[in-house]
Order: structure tokens, then C-alpha cells, then sequence
């Protein structure tokens, strides 16, 4: 089965089949660093890591650009609201952002632009609107003229009437059409602003994106990734500006998540009913969240709650139980005849997982498949206690392939080896019957979440979710 996406700009699933020949152009609009990122913007960030590293160990050669929103109303308002610059204010907030997605286990982009980098890129840009046609200066701003793009409105399948009819769009008289967005913003005083040909100003918010992925990606890209609330005005807009621009078809896959309900109802600031990850990190292991936002479907919608968290951390440590002994099973367990029955079971897990990321990124029966490996490694151990079968390393082999995609299991390396001596002095101090050294090792493991069990093949240890 090849794998196969669910195209927003044309409403089916295609075959994905790159503009170059197994390489892959992919940019995700990342977050406006003003604040701690929600748990919203936690699911596309996971969600299109997830993808990344799908595609690349199937073979494909990624460039992936996440850029950073570093000027904008917002970023203005809470700089002015904490007494502090919109450069400290960015700084702060990317570095926040690096903590809470490392954490979650996101891979960092092998590009982060930030707006204010490329603002001669956007300049550039804008001239270019401007000089076909496609866009007008009025007092300093600069206005991107929807009806001259005639096919503005084909991502989100509205006509201009349709989208003039139902979207609050602030009025503003010198705007041709009410639809016409912000390409550049004339500055107002206190703000911090650039020379333009048009006066001392800013970037709008659209014109920022499609400007750090062409620069970095070309005109034209495989796949833009994002938040559903982001189909219209964000998406529609970079494309109608990228394409008029550059005179070709800017994303030939547009991906989106959907949104994320908070006790069952939609997640809104203007609610109030969202979680920081800053926050859920205080009381859960991050790679819970983790688990949990690749749980479902990316195109469903998904409830967050405390019981789901729950049970995420359930599955989790389901998971990370059955790795953590097969690894003890590989390096302790004697060798016997071949299990044919285990290693079929991997071949089906293998099978089904594919068969299930191939189909649109399907996360749930990914995760389906690999419970039920799970389960047969389980029973395999607990039946043949003390022995190794050939299907236990097939088994591990399965499990390290599929971290190096969902990213949620705990592995043996790096400070592991710290955990390692400290076990084998506790064996020694056991053995000379120093059982206070060797408790206070146990101790000291234990407060850093690990847990040592004594089998008849050795002392072990796991980590706690």
C-alpha cells in the first residue's frame, strides 16, 4: 500500500506523490511567541512531527520549516502590557517554546525562521503584488486585492459573496472590498516598524509565511500543515498572495488537524478553557500528552480531560513496560528453538501498522496494531520464563522502528548508562551484604522515577511514566 493523504484543497485522498522524487518540501506555520503555547497548538506541532518522521523513515529526504511569529498585534499588546520589548518579549517565548516541544518529544525543524528576519524577503514580495496588479498602497498600508485572484475562496470552497456575507471583517473605508487583507501596516506610534517603500511600517500576519517558505522551500511545496481554524483567512490568504506572486500553485497537499474540546466543548482563549503544556508538564510526564494527542485521528476532533489523560498514561506505561522487557528478555534469556507464533504476530503488527499510517496518517490503528504486539509479547514472556525466542527480537526491532515515529518510548541510551552503574554498584553492595548502600540507591532511583525489580535472571530496572 502506498501512502495516500487527505488533500483539504481538493476534499479526497490522493496518492502522495512529491513534486521531486523523494524529497519532500514541508512547511508548518508554528506558533506566535507572546506566551506559553495551549495544548491547541500542542496538537499540530506533535501531529506534523509525527508526519516528518514518518516520511523519513520511509525513505523520503524531508526539509521541514517551522517559523516563529514574532511580530504581530499581539506580540505588541503584551509587550506593552509587561513593560517589556517585542524583541525580549520573542526571545523569552522561543526559548520557552524550545523546553515545552522538546519535551514532548518534537523534533526541531531543519529550518525555524523568524518574521523579523526575512522582512526583505516580505518587502520583496509585496513590490512584486503591487507591480502585477494584485495589490494597493493606501496611506502607508499596503492591501492585497482579492478580486483579482479569481480563484480566492478555493481552499475553504466559498465564493468572495459567501465569505464577504459571513466573516467579521473590520471596517475600513480604504480597503477596495471588505475582504482585502493587511500586506503591510503603516506604524503607529510606539510600535516597532521597518522602512518600506511605503513608510515606516510592519509585515501583515498573511504575507509573513508564504514569505519564509518560498525563500526557504521554493514556490512551490508538498505540504502545508496547520490548525483547521487556520483554512480561512490564514491559509486562503498565503495562498491567493504566494500564487498570484509567483504565477504557480503554491502547496499541492494542504493538511489540517482538527480542533481539540475541552470537557466537550471547543477549546477557546476567548473562553478561557485552555491548558498550557507548561502547565500539564507539572502534573504529567510529557510524553502522556504525547500519547494522547496522537490517540485519534488527526482529522477528529478530540476531547481533553483528565480521565484522558489518565488512561493515556495507562497505555503508555503498557508500552513502555512491554519494551522495557523485551530488552531484559534480548540481554538475559537463553536461547531456544524458533517461535513461529511470536514472529507472526510481528509480522502482522508490522503489516497493520503500515497499512494504517500509509492510509492518511491513521495514528488509532497504528496504535491498535501495536497493542496488539503488545499483548502477544506479554503472553510469550509469561509462558516461557527464562528463555529466549527468536520472535523477542523481532519484537524490539518492531518497537525501535516505531519510536523513531510516534517518539513516545523510553529507551536504554545516553543518561542511561548513569542508571547502569548505579544498578551494578547495588548488585555488588548487595552481594558484600551492604543492603544500606544498596537501599539507598534504591532510593535514590526511585526519586528519579526508577523502578528496580529483582527477577531470577537479575536485577532490572524501569522508567515511571
Amino acid at each position: 500500500m502506498a501512502l495516500v493523504v487527505y488533500n483539504d484543497l481538493t476534499r479526497k485522498k490522493e496518492p502522495f506523490e512529491p513534486i521531486e522524487k523523494d524529497k519532500v518540501r514541508f512547511y508548518v506555520c508554528g506558533p506566535t511567541v507572546y506566551d506559553f503555547f495551549h495544548i491547541g497548538n500542542a496538537r499540530p506541532f506533535v501531529l506534523f512531527d509525527l508526519f516528518r518522521r514518518y516520511l523519513e523513515a520511509t525513505g523520503y529526504e524531508v526539509t521541514f520549516v517551522q517559523n516563529f511569529t514574532d511580530i504581530d498585534d499581539k506580540m505588541i499588546r503584551r509587550a506593552n502590557e509587561t513593560g517589556t520589548t517585542v524583541p525580549e518579549l520573542a526571545e523569552r517565548f522561543i526559548a520557552e517554546y524550545f523546553e515545552d516541544a522538546d519535551a514532548l518529544g518534537i523534533k526541531r525543524a531543519d529550518i525555524h525562521p523568524r518574521a523579523t528576519h526575512e522582512i526583505g524577503e516580505i518587502i520583496k514580495i509585496v513590490e512584486t503584488l503591487i507591480e502585477k496588479g494584485h495589490a494597493y498602497e493606501k496611506e502607508g498600508d499596503v492591501y492585497f486585492s482579492v478580486v483579482s485572484f479569481p480563484e480566492y475562496g478555493k481552499l475553504s470552497k466559498q465564493s468572495i459573496d459567501e465569505l464577504v456575507s459571513g466573516a467579521r471583517i473590520e471596517v475600513d473605508e480604504r480597503k477596495n472590498n471588505p475582504l482585502d487583507f493587511a500586506l503591510w501596516k503603516a506604524s503607529k506610534p510606539g510600535e516597532p516598524f521597518w522602512e518600506s517603500p511605503w513608510g515606516k511600517g510592519r509585515p501583515g500576519w498573511h504575507i509573513e509565511c508564504s514569505a519564509m517558505s518560498t525563500k526557504y522551500l521554493g514556490d512551490s511545496i508538498d505540504i502545508h500543515g496547520g490548525g483547521s481554524d487556520l483554512v480561512f483567512p490564514h491559509h486562503e490568504n498565503e495562498i491567493a498572495q504566494s500564487e498570484c506572486a509567483s504565477g504557480c500553485q503554491f502547496v499541492k497537499y494542504w493538511l489540517h488537524n482538527a480542533y481539540i474540546m475541552i470537557d466537550k466543548e471547543k477549546m477557546s482563549k476567548s473562553l478561557g478553557n485552555f491548558m498550557t503544556v507548561r502547565d500539564i508538564r507539572k502534573k504529567f510526564n510529557p510524553l502522556v500528552l504525547r500519547y494522547f494527542l496522537l490517540s485519534a485521528h488527526y482529522r477528529s476532533p478530540i476531547n481533553f480531560s483528565k480521565e484522558g489523560l489518565d488512561q493515556a498514561q495507562s497505555a503508555l506505561e503498557r508500552i513502555n513496560n512491554c519494551y522495557s522487557d523485551l530488552n531484559f528478555a534480548v540481554a538475559n534469556r537463553n536461547p531456544c528453538e524458533k517461535d513461529d507464533a511470536l514472529a507472526e504476530a510481528v509480522t502482522r503488527a508490522r503489516q497493520g501498522y503500515r497499512d494504517s499510517m500509509e492510509d492518511d496518517f491513521n495514528t488509532a490503528g497504528a496504535l491498535g496494531s501495536i497493542f496488539d504486539l503488545v499483548r502477544a509479547v506479554n503472553v510469550h514472556l509469561t509462558e516461557n520464563e527464562g528463555l529466549y525466542r527468536e520472535g523477542i527480537k523481532a519484537a524490539k526491532d518492531f518497537f525501535d522502528d516505531v519510536n523513531r515515529v510516534f517518539g513516545f518510548f523510553q529507551t536504554e541510551e545516553g543518561s542511561d548508562a548513569e542508571i547502569d552503574a548505579l544498578l551494578a554498584e547495588r548488585v555488588e553492595a548487595r552481594n558484600s551484604k551492604n543492603f544500606k548502600r544498596s537501599d539507598e540507591i534504591r532510593d535514590l532511583l526511585a526519586a528519579k522515577g526508577i523502578i528496580i525489580e529483582d527477577t531470577p535472571q537479575g536485577a532490572r530496572w524501569k522508567r515511571q511514566i
